[in-house]
């Protein structure tokens, strides 16, 4: 799902000398030095298995056709991505639910004023593609699930990325956009922020398009001759409006099994209220040569061979008719299950869907390859060596992921409650391709994914992935990731916004989550279009299936060491030094706020604004804004301090057991490894955020109106962006009961820490 503009933060280099153990000692966290040993040799014989011939075999086979959710070439990928698990030696089983996903009926836009055209609405299928003939029998036509149905007629305004800052713009030059279509480009944002901040303002109707100057032939030669968008390509996606809930609309909070108890369609809160139609940049230019009035601002201006100009006066008109058919959908979850030997209720999970747009070779089964790979090289490792895990794998193929989440959500829901208890961590997988690692997660794994990065060789240089990222940082990085870079080889995670199946683990029931890919060097436009094909993966964005591997290797070690150290790998003094970050970021933000707040008054007193616009054209002078209070920060300062003090109380408490030579009792164990992965749940608020208590964590959520963007400190920090003050005091209180939590979680492991070290 998960789109390169809003993949995640990357990885960032820690600025703290002491936040994870020095690459040259490689023994790995939570492991005794003698086990340690053992693991990195488990570790290499792991990567001896893994076979590029079998990701390039699987991708094929399974992308000879269209896979949308519901579709039959879906139901097939399912049942043969379970008998691969079976094969293996996995207990699996396919779990389904029942989820809300509309499919188009009507698509209609046309221009009325000032000259009448029937725009085709149509993807052009490249015939020299192998899969052609089963895109044009089975494929989906572009659109936005979850789009309102309606007819609607009214004038066209063009709206740049369709942000709140733009409709700023609009209403300077005298633009009110209400009862209006506004036509908007993607990027910027999630694609279902555009037509949500449309609708608040009173648009009628939403258009999508991708600019040429984003994802098309300005970046490079369209395909089939290069990897990016055709000027007919359409990028679907969903407009579900997910900064509030993932999931099926109609069952919020339970899992959508056959007999759940469903909302009425209209009472679901999530479904977008105005009709919004994705199209082709060629059919965008038809309408955009349309519009009159002022031109617009420089940063506005795509790539088009025409004058951008905002519209809005009424002598561009258009009209967009769109029916949906709203049926239930089966969504195929495979569930593949090893048992773990010495601790069976503690679940490690490993997890990506099936289900694409359209053939979908690099979203999503680029990186679902990786992932059967590895659950097989894990099968011959048990077969050969007699290895089993400590701890249970679960490898979870998830379907109905594009359209919403479905299938991760509905599943999480429904096993909420043994998932709170059994959940130790997941790690996610999407789309992938050649370039640089990117991992994102809960920042108490920060130094199991640093270790981890600097085990494994990159395909093309042969330099570790994480010493080839640190380079790219040294040498093209902002000044920011220059400095961060020198001060250290080891590596940080970014933080989860949303986009992908992590979501309802994290950020809804508490369970530490990575997301992992590589990313930067090839790049294509073929993002939720129908050439996102084996054929265009193989030819321009990993060809010989490298990266593909080199996710397994990654993955796979991320997960033996989640299933098989003594101690859980959790280290809190990264969690604890970039929080006190995030901190450090949203107080900068209140000053910054309440600074620019002063000036931009200051002007309008002074009546400078309308004194410097162009007198021949409209201007309309923004209204002052309330003048920003001071925030008692104190509460999450010292709830900081705390958190430092648990994190490096247990650091020390863990350091005496790894480096002693008396093995704790099981007993002690099981209540210290539950104390840790119970942790990330102290994170959580049973209220949730403000008007969205899905999201219950309070460190890391997808932004209300960024979508996949990741907001740190979320209830804060948009309580101050949106200028709602009595609620930031409230939020502050709520992320600093959060963290008093956490650092109470963590003092609890590191008495049984203590308890553990006695001889």
């Amino acid at each position: 799902m998960t789109p390169r503009a809003f993949l995640f933060l990357a990885i960032f280099w820690a600025a703290s000398s002491d936040a994870a153990e020095s690459p040259a000692d490689r023994t790995p966290f939570g492991f005794r030095p003698e086990d340690g040993t053992k693991q990195l040799q488990r570790e290499a014989a792991y990567e001896s298995l893994l076979d590029a011939k079998n990701l390039e075999l699987w991708m094929r086979q399974m992308t000879t056709r269209p896979h949308h959710a519901g579709s039959p070439k879906a139901k097939e990928n399912a049942e043969f991505i379970a008998g691969l698990f079976r094969s293996w030696g996995y207990e699996t089983e396919l779990e389904i639910y029942h989820v809300l996903i509309p499919r188009p009926k009507t698509r209609e836009l046309q221009l009325l004023r000032p000259y009448p055209v029937t725009l085709p609405l149509t993807e052009q299928i490249i015939g020299s593609d192998a899969v052609a003939e089963a895109l044009r029998a089975e494929a989906l036509p572009p659109y936005n699930a979850y789009s309102g149905d309606g007819e609607v007629v009214g004038p066209l305004v063009y709206a740049n990325r369709g942000l709140s800052d733009d409709y700023e713009v609009l209403e300077r030059f005298g633009i009110d956009v209400k009862g209006k279509i506004v036509i908007t480009r993607y990027g910027g944002s999630w694609r279902g922020i555009k037509p949500k901040v449309a609708h608040e303002k009173g648009a009628i109707g939403c258009i999508i398009f991708n600019d040429p100057g984003d994802d098309g032939y300005t970046q490079g030669s369209a395909y089939p001759d290069g990897a990016f968008k055709h000027d007919t390509a359409v990028q679907r996606g969903s407009v579900l409006d997910m900064p509030v809930r993932a999931g099926d609309p109609l069952t919020p909070f339970r899992g959508a099994t056959q007999d759940a108890q469903r909302l009425p369609r209209d009472q679901a809160d999530t479904i977008m209220k105005i009709p919004v139609l994705p199209i082709s940049s060629v059919d965008a230019e038809k309408l955009l040569r349309a519009l009159d009035g002022p031109v617009v601002p420089d940063h506005w201006k795509g790539a088009l061979p025409l004058t951008y100009r905002f519209g809005g006066s009424g002598k561009t008109v258009a009209r967009l008719k769109l029916e949906f058919n709203w049926g239930l959908v089966p969504a195929h979850n495979i569930i593949a299950r090893l048992k773990g030997s010495e601790y069976p209720d503690e679940w490690v999970l490993r997890g990506n869907h099936h289900d694409a747009w359209v053939i979908g070779a690099r979203d999503p089964m680029s990186g679902l390859v990786p992932l059967l790979e590895q659950a097989r090289a894990f099968g011959m490792l048990r077969e050969k060596t007699g290895w089993y895990p400590k701890r249970t794998l679960l490898f979870c193929v998830w379907d109905a992921e594009e359209p919403a989440l479905l299938g991760s959500t509905e599943w999480c829901e429904h096993h909420a409650a043994e998932l709170r208890e059994k959940a130790v961590a997941y790690v996610n997988t999407d789309g992938t391709s050649r370039g640089f690692l990117g991992v994102a997660g809960s920042h108490a794994l920060e130094t199991l994914a640093a270790q981890a990065a600097h085990e494994v060789v990159d395909p093309q240089t042969g330099a570790s992935v994480s010493d080839r990222l640190r380079a790219s940082w040294l040498v093209n990085g902002t000044e920011e990731r220059k400095k961060l870079a020198k001060e250290r080889r080891d590596l940080y995670l970014g933080a989860l916004g949303s986009g992908s199946d992590y979501t309802p683990f994290l950020q809804h029931l508490g369970i530490a989550s990575f997301d992992v890919r590589f990313t930067g060097e090839a790049q294509g436009g073929e993002y939720h279009t129908c050439f996102d094909t084996f054929d265009h993966f193989t030819r321009f964005l990993d060809p010989g299936f490298d990266y593909c591997l080199a996710l397994a290797k990654v993955c796979g070690r991320l997960t033996l060491r989640l299933a098989d150290a003594e101690v859980l790998p959790f280290d809190f003094r990264g969690a604890s030094q970039t929080y006190s970050r995030y901190l450090g970021e949203v107080t900068k933000l209140a000053d910054d706020l309440r600074k620019s707040t002063e000036q931009a008054n200051q002007l309008l007193e002074e009546g400078l604004p309308k004194l410097a616009a162009d007198p021949t054209l409209p201007f309309v002078p923004p209204k002052p804004k309330e003048p920003v209070p001071f925030f008692n920060f104190a509460l999450l300062q010292n709830a900081a301090e705390d958190l430092k003090a648990a994190a490096e109380s247990y650091h020390q408490a863990l350091r005496s057991v790894l480096d002693g030579k008396q093995a704790p009792a099981k007993a002690d164990l099981l209540a210290l490894n539950r104390a840790l992965f119970h942790s990330e749940r102290a994170l959580l608020s049973e209220k949730g955020l403000p008007r969205r208590p899905w999201f219950r964590h309070q460190i890391y959520a997808p932004g209300f109106y960024t979508g996949y963007g990741v907001k740190t400190l979320p209830g804060v920090r948009e309580a101050i962006e949106e200028r709602k003050w009595e609620e930031a005091d409230q939020e502050i209180r709520h992320a600093a009961d959060a963290l008093k939590r956490y650092a109470a979680e963590i003092r609890k492991a590191a008495s049984l820490l203590k308890k553990t070290g006695k001889p």
